[in-house]
């Protein structure tokens, strides 16, 4: 019996359909329709990304110092920039699960495309306009959280609801992630506190330039004015709708949610 070729846009397309209501949401892909590689896995996020909208930023992450990034691109329909000074105000209705992160986001300045000689990670921080104090909310369009297979949740955007880009800075030269303190707090009360980073990731800039060099490059790579969001600082807090979160970066600035 001949093997069927795998079908990112069918993958795709379930996926699509979910979030849109037009279908109950599975439990997981298909079986016929999982992906079994991040390979595999990237063109359907690629596909779902392509029908959802224009690409506004990214989100990178890593297990450890050590091991392979993963990224996922985000849509402008996800991607809010706070008001200084401001909690955004998010509805609840649309998201399954609220799943809160406190992140570091850069601000790309120039355009990142891809190119024959690899970026060194000095020429990508110097790309950078901004860095600034973030909330991802995690999602799924699956019926459970955190019950699939790790290729199907980085083909549903690697579980991604939204981002809120809070308050920075512009003078990057003063930022020292690895020595961050970062403090997540819902209802006013301390949810998660580190006094120097918490990402497992390591150093974000190792991130952002695999990003540059490799990750993004199906999409036609970074571009000036997109945000690239590096990675949990404190792990995913679930919150009901109704809670008011805020993200602080000492030093650097702080992003206010209220989700309504």
């Amino acid at each position: 019996m001949p093997v069927t070729a795998f079908d990112p846009f069918a993958s795709a397309a379930v996926i699509t359909m979910a979030r849109q209501g037009r279908m109950p949401r599975p439990l997981d892909l298909p079986v016929a329709l999982r992906p079994c590689d991040a390979d595999q896995a990237y063109a359907v996020q690629d596909a779902v990304v392509r029908e959802r909208g224009e690409i506004a930023g990214w989100k990178v992450g890593a297990a450890s110092p050590q091991a392979l990034p993963a990224r996922a691109a985000l849509t402008r329909d996800s991607v809010f920039v706070a008001p200084a000074g401001q909690a955004l105000h998010l509805p609840a209705a649309g998201f399954a699960v609220m799943g809160v992160e406190a992140e570091l986001v850069y601000e790309l300045g120039i355009d990142l495309p891809d190119r024959p000689t690899p970026y060194s990670a000095a020429e990508v921080l110097a790309a950078m306009a901004s860095v600034r104090a973030a909330i991802e909310v995690c999602d799924t369009r699956f019926a459970a959280w955190a019950q699939q297979g790790e290729w199907s949740r980085l083909a549903d955007q690697a579980c991604h609801g939204a981002l809120i880009v809070g308050s920075g800075t512009t003078d990057l030269s003063g930022v020292q992630p690895l020595l961050q303190p970062v403090n997540l707090s819902v209802n006013g009360s301390v949810a998660v506190q580190h006094a120097a980073w918490g990402n497992p990731a390591g150093d974000p800039l190792r991130l952002l330039t695999w990003l540059a060099n490799e990750g993004a490059h199906s999409l036609g790579g970074l571009r000036a004015g997109q945000w690239v969001t590096t990675g949990s600082c404190t792990g995913t807090v679930l919150v009901a709708p109704g809670a008011r979160v805020m993200a602080k970066l000492g030093g650097i600035g702080c992003a206010e949610l209220q989700c309504v």
